[in-house]
């Protein structure tokens, strides 16, 4: 494997145990805690290896998170219903997904991180199912005439994962008993006293 930026070739080997143990040390200490001489040291290389292959440590978790090394799980929405049953339940999958404990301080750490280097913010939302495929079920709604056509798609999607994030970084004990619905519906412009 050759150096992106024209630099003298990267063993894989070497890519990899970087890579591996950026992940390690990303689940033990989260982001803000991770340093290049730490993963140097925990790969077993110099320094100025990984600074030659990566220029920042959001670069290799980025990277790391690109291969699958730190959140390997991958929400994979169903959307053979209704919109708003689909919206819903994958809501669901995505809140039941975040709330597991397993998962918090790695979620926090990779919002952390994704505020410096926006390829990792992207790929969190990928694995959480926020990617294309929910863009095209809401366009579909759209045609279907479930969403008027003057729907703002983006903005709905952003709503959404704006729930999401805040969910990850502010735990909350209020009864959670309908939260996506209720969150679908007021996204979706559908809600009203009495509904929810």
């Amino acid at each position: 494997m050759t150096d992106r930026r024209g630099g003298a070739p990267r063993s894989e080997a070497a890519r990899l145990a970087i890579l591996r143990a950026t992940a390690r040390l990303f689940l033990q200490r989260g982001f803000a805690h991770l340093s290049i001489e730490g993963i140097a040291a925990e790969a077993g290389v110099g320094k100025q290896t990984i600074y030659r292959w990566w220029p920042t440590k959001s670069d290799l978790v980025a990277e790391a998170l690109l291969e699958g090394m730190l959140m390997p799980e991958h929400v994979v929405p169903r959307f053979d219903g209704a919109l708003r049953e689909d919206l819903v339940h994958w809501m669901r999958t995505v809140m039941a997904f975040v709330d597991d404990p397993r998962h918090d301080e790695m979620l926090k750490s990779l919002v952390a991180a994704g505020t410096v280097n926006p390829a990792i913010g992207e790929r969190v939302r990928e694995n959480l199912g926020a990617d294309a495929d929910l863009v095209r079920r809401l366009e579909r709604g759209v045609i279907d005439g479930e969403l008027p056509a003057t729907a703002p798609v983006g903005s709905i999607v952003e709503l959404l994962i704006g729930a999401i994030v805040l969910r990850i970084v502010v735990r909350s004990d209020a009864d959670q008993e309908g939260e996506a619905e209720r969150l679908v519906d007021v996204v979706l412009g559908r809600y009203a006293p009495g509904e929810g």
